[in-house]
């Protein structure tokens, strides 16, 4: 396993990050610690959550089951940088209620609180924000923020699903404050999805938060799914199945999976090595059903992409460049 500092923090961590969304809502509790054992024990000691994974109806669940998992002993909550999220409606039928969701100062406390309890530890090591909160200004999620760091409940401070100008204006006030500010942003970040290129990753590289891309394989899409349905093998569904009804969407992934077939490779795996190469990106989170999904994951830290198949990964996925010359030169 590789390892590599988040951002500019001295926190080390895997290359993969453990994403945990499935566990409860697809993935069983005996079978979602399986999987965090087997992710363990090949080195992975990055894992993601969110408060309100678990399902409509059971939000929490997730990291309960994370909290079960710990409860086992062995070190396993010692050697875990253990990733959550604040924002999202607790509430059990998804309706929200005043100061129950978002990122005011009452519910950062009342969520942070919560998610130790179920998740059975004392602190978190990287606390991140769900989503932009439009209504809370930026000091007094800070002053949330601080408090909490200063109590030893959390240790460092992310975003997720942040544009450019809110990682600068975050950090720009964590500054003025003497705060450390944000040292991640994990983000919509993959093959087909490239817009991240043009002001996310630029403002995360320029204020040293790193790069933790979500849905590398973007729902999917981009895990052979095209060869799959012709051999039956599996039934496209969701968003792949959505987009693949675009015939030029069609096109594109068929030639991504003729061109990594032509080099002996694994769609899924090519995607996510792809996402290794890519500057400032810390590692990017698989969610597995199964330990064999999870096995899968792992070849991809093995592959080594030569210049002429990301040459060519380009040119079925042209990017489209930083800001401004994205789009005005």
């Amino acid at each position: 396993m590789e390892y590599t500092q988040l951002g500019r923090t001295g926190l080390k961590v895997s290359r993969l990050v453990l994403g945990t969304m499935n566990f409860g809502p697809h993935t069983d509790e005996a079978d979602s610690h399986a999987i965090m054992d087997a992710a363990l024990g090949a080195g992975v000691n990055f894992f993601d959550t969110a408060n309100a994974y678990g399902g409509p109806g059971s939000r929490g669940r997730t990291e309960e089951i994370i909290g079960s998992w710990f409860a086992r002993g062995g070190d396993r909550r010692d050697k875990v940088v253990l990733a959550t999220k604040v924002y999202g409606t607790m509430t059990e039928d998804g309706t929200p209620w005043p100061n129950h969701h978002k990122l005011s100062a009452l519910n950062i406390r009342r969520s942070v609180e919560a998610s130790l309890k179920r998740l059975g530890t004392d602190h978190i090591d990287l606390y991140q924000f769900h989503h932009i909160d439009r209504d809370t200004p930026v000091d007094e999620i800070w002053q949330a923020v601080d408090t909490l760091i200063a109590q030893g409940k959390v240790l460092y401070a992310g975003s997720s699903n942040f544009p450019g100008w809110k990682i600068a204006q975050a950090n720009e006030a964590a500054r003025r404050r003497g705060s450390y500010g944000l040292v991640s942003e994990q983000c919509l970040y993959n093959l087909f999805e490239r817009r991240a290129e043009m002001e996310v990753i630029p403002a995360a590289q320029e204020y040293g938060l790193g790069i933790i891309p979500w849905s590398p394989l973007h729902g999917g899409l981009l895990g052979g799914v095209i060869k799959k349905e012709a051999a039956g093998a599996r039934r496209t569904a969701g968003m792949a199945a959505e987009r693949l009804q675009d015939p030029a969407v069609r096109e594109r992934i068929g030639a991504y999976e003729e061109l990594v077939e032509k080099h002996g490779l694994a769609p899924g795996e090519v995607a996510l090595a792809w996402l290794l190469t890519r500057p400032g990106v810390t590692g990017p989170i698989v969610g597995p059903r199964t330990a064999g999904q999870l096995a899968g994951a792992l070849r991809a830290l093995e592959l080594e992409l030569s210049q002429e198949l990301l040459d060519s990964l380009d040119g079925v996925f042209p990017a489209s460049g930083p800001s401004p010359e994205a789009f005005a030169w």
